[in-house]
């Protein structure tokens, strides 16, 4: 378990340094997608959430403390901290400096696992921490499936003590919820699916492959999935960056709180974060199918 502030030795010249190393995501376009792979939209829609929440109010942020538990050591401080620099840029009230970017990063607390008996204890250590920092609101977790098989392997043939690790950790989750009044986004891998794109059925979404004491805790359920970029391969414009630009996601939100309803959203990946493309709510009566 290692916690750490990510605004430690992260600068804008440091930045300007990574600018400068030559990436290898397009190291061979034949074998990989060109967007960088199916989790670029769930990744990229934690960082929107974060720099959200980060970023001054002058800014158009909320300028909130964020915890953000990696388990998959997804985390790339470098490109959130690229897309908060886009943002402030963006925003020429906010200002572009190092000072306020490093002010926009100690907001943040980040705290790796390798198992979930290390989620567990950092669920614990939580509670002190949100007590120390009033201004904390969002904990992000990504993912809380993250140690799914392993804890199936661990618990043998026995359903109770395979779940047993993340029930207590979904029921720290809701002591947390109801004493500190946080809001919580957990990403989960959909181990279940079996084709890409959202499912067919709604008896098909209610398939949870998780707890049932996570599942009393979810309010809102978002599935992201991709559309297919159009291009024209006889204009060689296949795998460049205007292509990867054009790349579109769709992300299906539905709520089981307060007024039951859904909406669905798109949205593109720039080098500046999330660009949102379109919001439709579904009349009454219309349920969008996750």
């Amino acid at each position: 378990m290692f916690w750490y502030h990510p605004s430690v030795g992260v600068s804008l010249q440091l930045l300007a340094r990574l600018e400068a190393r030559r990436c290898l995501k397009d190291i061979e376009p034949q074998l990989f997608a060109d967007d960088g792979g199916p989790d670029r939209g769930k990744t990229e829609l934690l960082y929107h959430l974060l720099c959200r929440c980060v970023l001054p109010e002058a800014a158009g942020g909320l300028e909130v403390d964020v915890v953000f538990v990696d388990t998959d050591y997804s985390l790339d401080v470098f490109r959130l901290a690229s897309v908060l620099d886009s943002r402030l840029s963006a925003d020429g009230s906010a200002g572009s400096d190092d000072a306020v970017l490093r002010s926009c990063l100690s907001r943040l607390l980040v705290v790796r696992c390798s198992s979930s008996s290390e989620l567990l204890l950092t669920l614990h250590f939580l509670e002190t921490t949100l007590s120390s920092r009033p201004k904390a609101a969002l904990l992000l977790i990504d993912s809380i499936s993250a140690f799914y098989w392993s804890d199936r392997s661990e618990g043998g043939a026995s359903v109770a003590k395979q779940e047993e690790k993340l029930s207590r950790c979904s029921e720290l989750l809701g002591r947390l919820l109801r004493d500190y009044r946080i809001t919580i986004f957990a990403t989960c891998h959909p181990i279940r699916r079996t084709s890409s794109g959202p499912p067919s059925s709604s008896s098909e979404a209610d398939r949870s492959h998780l707890c049932r004491a996570w599942q009393r805790l979810v309010t809102h359920r978002l599935v992201c999935s991709k559309q297919e970029a159009e291009h024209n391969p006889a204009n060689g414009d296949q795998g460049s960056g205007e292509q990867r630009n054009r790349q579109v996601f769709t992300v299906h939100c539905s709520s089981w709180t307060g007024t039951k309803g859904s909406r669905v959203s798109s949205f593109r990946v720039t080098d500046g974060g999330v660009e949102f493309v379109w919001t439709h709510r579904p009349p009454p009566g219309l349920s969008v199918v996750l």
